[in-house]
């Protein structure tokens, strides 16, 4: 029955490879498989008729399928897996007695091995050295440090932060991600203890969006941890205990499953007004529109764009089974009172003295509050006597959840400057993505930046819209106060993937760092990552600022990491490469009536990936390895910029980006910057829609997210997959980089994370795994990291890479991470573990504080 049992697997698996290489072959691809899938099956028979000769030949098969594998990935371990691992397995049982003996009659009782058992022996014995010696080699790794005299720099960096502080997203307006703290270093840091774990109760829920998530960086200042929960609940906590001393809950109103994309808050932002004294904004007009003016499309909208306006807007209302009057604005959620919103705006609020130290805190349905740092209360005379500013007002074609901001504003010293997220890829009909900036104090509007208008910035008036679908800037900016100039990173007007239509002004701001004014909203400078963005390129992250020696002379620089995996070095003041930047051509190949860009920009500073290519793709046997080498060949690839398709495209990256939100850190002193790039493949396909209306690609009830109302086309995307869900391509998937930021080398790269929790298996294999999240270094030569998919809190010797610490999460840590120093005198690290909706990690509501035993 062993024998009957054994052959019959190896004969299925056989057939299967042979009519999976026929397809393969007739796509254009390796015919290896026919010729695996024939042996296979005349082994199948051969041992099933109890010849011995079935053995040898499965031996030989083995040893043609290493070489062919060698010749293929070299000694790769998890490359080689994917081919023989299968086979090793069944190889192995072939050689077990009750197989061995049944190929014998009479039958004696006892295992006869012979020349042919013998032979598959060997068979074994080999690759399973080839696999021994694969498994001790790291071909993905680029080995090297820092030199010594690098990582004991020491610069005269000027910033206004407490070095025990952490006052922004990015520690300081800079956004470096870099603490001068030194108490914790590369010699110490394996003996980090959990100081304190405090549970913020706020847990993704079923009525939730799926990427309900924790991203958020916790604050410090003055003793007190502030952080933020994916229902925006603010919170405060003492640094040294972990006590909360108090909270506030905006008791959001528009969270509905089907219509919001995103449920999350990045962190709040931090305003010291004892540092300057209250002053009126004189270029300001009245603060904001009345709510009544929160509907309507721009005066320059044409019928049909009305129309499709509210044919989006009931289909979105209809899918969150809300009443249509919350969508037109008529509903009351909170809003400023329309006669508060028109107050002169030269009239200085008086301040409450807890309110001289305030935070400010965006909202997912839409508001921006302005609260008491010391006690959580509402500062009223922001926006109103509620302390809120109604970020619904002015815009255009509001539905739910179709605008609201999750990242923290910039804050100057009389100003508080907030973009904001739109639903990606639901209409050509969606809000604006415009920029605006308030009074600190009173909420008025100082200027508008809508970059479909981009001269157009002084404060618009009550009763106009901004331009509807304006392309936006969903993440974190930063700000140079010398300069006066402010740094935002820039999405796209949808549909992402199709780009038909688009303005010169569109054009010109989409998947770009720009630069504005901070007093007047006007354009500074503007720099394009990616020329007619078809792929979801937007600039994602936080650009960072550093003065760098280059050349022997000290530039201000800006570094922006992108999701197509360059990092551009630019002169801050001008937008002018500091490292050079030239021009590949793209590939050609969009749908009828679109173009794609002849060239893309390349940074001397570039993680792109390395093109795919057939022997590239990947999976825990040999039979889903083949299903996706043909799945490889069925759809268009060209590299990197391969254009959407309605035959479906490969996007290398894919639109999770190299980097994310998460960024980079830098370090100002030492001229680094340490970095998490990420490799993961996603397809493609555009779905041709019948009408502007028509749902193609959900049902009633379901989001509405890719469809793209008012396109030709609805989008059908998602990672790169296995039949067995796992990924197509090899890995690794993920690494942790250091970078010498004076000429552009990469130092070192090292694969980076387990698949402990990402297997159905708890094994901690180090493939490489991807993650979402930024790092932090510090002036003790340690690194930390959070966010890869596996639960772990990492520490890095900043000099090598080498990962020399962690600990486990109860949850995952897609956040970055902070650190600080207690009134104790400790220096703490702190991270958040709330899980990511969606990268499937396990939710949680943990905030926990490591620090070093007071006896060090």
């Amino acid at each position: 029955m062993y024998r009957l049992i054994l052959s019959a697997i190896i004969l299925v698996i056989g057939a299967a490879l042979l009519a999976g290489g026929i397809w393969l072959a007739s796509l254009g691809g390796s015919w290896f498989y026919i010729g695996l899938g024939i042996a296979l099956v005349i082994s199948a028979v051969l041992t099933y008729r109890r010849n011995p000769v079935g053995l040898a030949l499965y031996g030989a098969s083995l040893l043609v399928t290493l070489g062919w594998s060698l010749w293929e990935v070299g000694f790769d371990w998890w490359a080689l897996s994917a081919r023989g691992s299968l086979l090793i397995v069944l190889g192995a049982l072939l050689l077990l007695p009750p197989m061995v003996r049944s190929l014998h009659r009479p039958s004696t009782g006892l295992a006869r091995y012979d020349a042919y058992s013998g032979s598959l022996a060997g068979a074994l014995v080999i690759t399973a050295l080839a696999g021994i010696y694969a498994m001790l080699q790291s071909p993905h790794d680029i080995g090297g440090s820092f030199a010594d005299n690098r990582m004991s720099a020491s610069r005269a960096v000027e910033t206004v932060v407490p070095d025990g502080e952490w006052q922004a997203y990015g520690r300081t307006a800079a956004a470096d991600r870099y603490s001068p703290l030194t108490q914790i270093t590369a010699q110490n840091v394996g003996n980090l203890k959990v100081a304190w774990t405090y549970h913020t109760g706020d847990i993704r829920g079923p009525n939730d969006p799926g990427e309900a998530t924790y991203e958020v960086t916790p604050l410090m200042i003055d003793n007190t941890v502030y952080v933020c929960t994916p229902h925006n609940i603010v919170i405060a906590l003492d640094a040294v205990s972990g006590k909360e001393k108090w909270r506030f809950d905006p008791h959001l109103q528009q969270t509905m499953k089907q219509t919001t994309q995103h449920l999350t808050c990045r962190g709040v932002s931090y305003f010291d007004g004892s540092a300057s004294s209250p002053r009126p904004s004189s270029a300001a007009q009245p603060a904001l529109a009345a709510a009544n003016a929160v509907s309507g499309s721009p005066q320059t909208a044409s019928t049909e764009e009305q129309r499709l306006a509210a044919s989006v807007a009931e289909v979105t209302t209809q899918a969150a089974g809300v009443p249509q009057n919350v969508v037109t604005g008529q509903a009351k959620r909170g809003a400023p009172n329309p006669e508060v919103d028109r107050k002169d705006p030269t009239i200085t609020a008086s301040i409450d003295p807890s309110c001289v130290k305030r935070l400010i805190a965006p909202t997912s349905d839409g508001r921006l509050i302005s609260l008491s740092a010391e006690t959580g209360k509402i500062c009223p005379g922001f926006g109103g006597d509620d302390g809120t500013i109604n970020l619904w007002a002015n815009m255009p074609n509001i539905t739910p959840g179709s605008v609201y901001s999750t990242s923290p504003p910039v804050v100057t010293d009389h100003l508080v400057i907030v973009g904001g997220a739109v639903n990606d890829n639901v209409s050509t009909t969606s809000p604006s993505g415009v920029i605006r900036a308030f009074d600190i104090y009173t909420g008025a509007l100082v200027w508008n930046f809508d970059s479909k208008k981009p001269d157009a910035t002084s404060p618009i008036s009550n009763g106009q819209t901004y331009s509807e679908n304006a392309p936006n800037s969903w993440s974190v900016s930063s700000y140079d106060a010398k300069l006066g100039l402010i740094y935002l990173p820039m999405g796209n007007q949808s549909p992402d993937q199709y780009g038909v239509n688009r303005s010169a002004e569109v054009e010109k701001f989409s998947s770009s760092i720009l630069a504005l004014d901070v007093n007047t909203g006007k354009v500074a400078w503007v720099f394009q990552g990616v020329h007619h963005d078809l792929w979801d390129m937007d600039v994602p992250a936080q650009p960072s600022l550093v003065d760098l020696t280059i050349g022997g002379k000290e530039v201000p620089a800006l570094v922006a990491p992108t999701k197509q995996g360059e990092v551009y070095v630019l002169n801050r003041k001008t937008g002018v490469p500091v490292l050079p930047v030239t021009e590949e051509p793209a590939p050609s190949g969009a749908v009828k009536g679109d173009t794609t860009a002849p060239t893309q920009p390349v940074s001397t500073i570039s993680f792109k990936p390395v093109p795919l290519t057939e022997k590239d793709m990947w999976g825990a046997t040999p039979l889903d390895q083949l299903a996706c080498r043909i799945a490889f060949r069925g759809l268009n690839y060209a590299g990197r910029y391969t254009p959407p398709t309605t035959k479906g495209s490969i996007i290398y990256p894919g639109n999770f980006g190299t980097f994310n939100w998460g960024a980079v850190a830098v370090d100002p002193d030492r001229q680094v910057m340490f970095a998490m790039p990420v490799y993961l493949a996603f397809t493609s396909k555009l779905v041709p829609r019948p009408d502007a209306f028509a749902r193609v690609i959900s049902k009633d009830g379901q989001d509405v997210f890719n469809e793209n109302f008012g396109a030709p086309y609805a989008a059908k995307m998602g990672a790169f997959l296995s039949p067995l869900g796992l990924p197509c391509q090899s890995p690794p998937w993920g690494y942790v980089a250091g970078v010498d930021l004076t000429n552009g080398q990469i130092v070192y790269k090292h694969v980076n994370g387990t698949v402990r929790d990402l297997s159905p298996v708890p094994v901690p294999f180090k493939m490489g795994v991807p993650g979402i999240g930024g790092p932090i270094i510090t002036k003790g030569g340690v690194a930390f990291l959070s966010g890869t998919l596996d639960y772990y809190i990492r520490g890095y010797d900043l000099k090598t890479g080498a990962e020399i610490w962690r600990d486990r999460l109860p949850a995952g840590g897609q956040a970055t991470p902070s650190t600080y120093k207690g009134a104790d005198g400790r220096q703490y690290l702190v991270v958040v573990a709330g899980g990511h909706g969606s990268t499937g990690t396990e939710a949680g509501d943990a905030i926990i504080a490591y620090a070093l035993p007071n006896a060090l």
